[in-house]
């Protein structure tokens, strides 16, 4: 890598970091403020369903404005709304004041997707995977520092952490108006204005969901994310309910997890993009998960738990940088933003259902039911994997699409 592009990449690090820094202050400690307000479980699961649905709506919009406007008033627009969210949440006096908050952070966020599509802007195909890696080091190094920062906060009262966040919040808007550039050149992004294939229509979505491998990679994404989600989503009211745990000790479970994210996307992935094809990586990783995901649901004790969680953290790490990797080179690099919005948008498919799902499947069956369904969907995932990619010729460069002729759009130049 040039020196140029260590900088860039260095500069959304910084970025990602400071942002996963500020969510994961809040995320194991939702259950217990949501609490305070009298919420049941399925409410406490409702809460993240709703910031979900929102992203759902917002992402693919987000990201095909920003493949028109460029990445850099995106996702200046997308830190301001979350430096609003987290104050809402701060300042939150009833259960709707923070249904409010996690609905508006999901409205005006798109964040990571934004870096995804601004890490595929500055490298090329051979880079690409290191790059979309650091992303998820950023993730980890955000979820080592935050859980343990948020459960030592919390001591000081609940909607202090959401304070913190705010204010890391607005230090990110701070410094991406100051230092980070523009990755799209101007005279591309007048193309892109200019191009119907840039406009945020449902038409253009259903498109992108009909193309060959596109669309078998997006569905990959979405149930890979139904599995992981109902897993993440759910984590802090599975430890405890089975496990009896404070949500200081579930911070620092969580710690333990970021740790292992950051070992295996910030040094692993190189290593082991260089040596494998990507699509091997891809089910090799679904494989572990599935096992370790039912594994998980059976944790007698925390020393079973920390065990579990390292396949299931490693495969999942590996998984998704992979598949988005995979997914930027198989697209016009006047769709990525656009593609990585709606990907991004199917995830959050599995934010609207799993937190509900989970908290009904805790509620009426048991906490060891979230690793049999995760499994199971993971088992589907796999066999989709297997017959969609494994036995399918390697794609190399864009996929095709009906109407190329008529846009007379190039390919995505690396």
């Amino acid at each position: 890598m040039n020196n140029d592009l260590k900088k860039k990449l260095a500069l959304v690090f910084g970025y990602v970091f400071v942002d996963l820094l500020g969510y994961s202050l809040i995320l194991p400690l939702l259950p217990y403020y949501a609490d305070t307000f009298g919420a049941s479980i399925t409410l406490v699961g409702l809460l993240g369903t709703s910031n979900a649905l929102a992203q759902l709506i917002a992402a693919p919009v987000i990201g095909r404005l920003s493949d028109r406007y460029g990445r850099r008033p995106l996702l200046i627009f997308s830190i301001a709304g979350t430096v609003f969210s987290f104050l809402l949440l701060g300042f939150a006096k009833s259960l709707t004041m923070l249904f409010i908050s996690r609905i508006m952070d999901g409205l005006l966020g798109g964040n990571i997707a934004l870096a995804r599509a601004y890490i595929t802007d500055v490298t090329d195909e051979k880079t690409r995977s290191r790059g979309l890696g650091m992303i998820g080091a950023a993730f980890g190094m955000g979820f080592i520092i935050g859980p343990a920062m948020g459960g030592f906060l919390s001591q000081f009262g609940l909607n202090i952490p959401a304070f913190v966040a705010a204010g890391l919040s607005l230090l990110n808007l701070i410094l991406v108006i100051i230092l980070l550039p523009e990755s799209l050149p101007e005279d591309i992004r007048q193309k892109m204005r200019n191009s119907p294939h840039t406009r945020p229509t449902l038409k253009k979505l259903r498109e992108e969901l009909s193309r060959p491998c596109v669309g078998n990679l997006l569905y990959i994404g979405l149930f890979y994310s139904l599995a992981f989600t109902l897993f993440e989503a759910n984590f802090a009211l599975f430890t405890k309910l089975r496990l009896n745990l404070s949500a200081q000790n579930t911070s620092f479970v969580l710690t333990y997890v970021g740790l292992l994210s950051v070992l295996v996307q910030g040094f692993a992935i190189g290593f082991l993009t260089d040596r494998f094809k990507e699509r091997t990586l891809i089910l090799t990783g679904a494989i572990v998960m599935t096992a370790a995901l039912i594994a998980w649901g059976f944790s007698p004790n925390v020393p079973y738990l920390l065990v579990v969680l390292a396949p299931l953290s490693l495969s999942a790490g590996v998984f998704s940088v992979v598949l988005n990797s995979q997914l930027t080179k198989s697209v016009y690099k006047e769709d990525v933003g656009g593609t990585l919005g709606l990907s991004a948008s199917l995830q959050t498919i599995a934010r609207v259902i799993m937190p509900g799902l989970g908290g009904l499947l805790l509620d009426s069956v048991g906490s060891w039911s979230l690793g049999i369904v995760g499994g199971a969907i993971m088992v589907g995932t796999v066999v989709l994997i297997y017959f969609s990619l494994m036995r399918q010729p390697e794609q190399h460069g864009p996929c095709c699409r009906c109407d190329e002729e008529d846009s007379g759009a190039a390919p995505q130049t690396v």
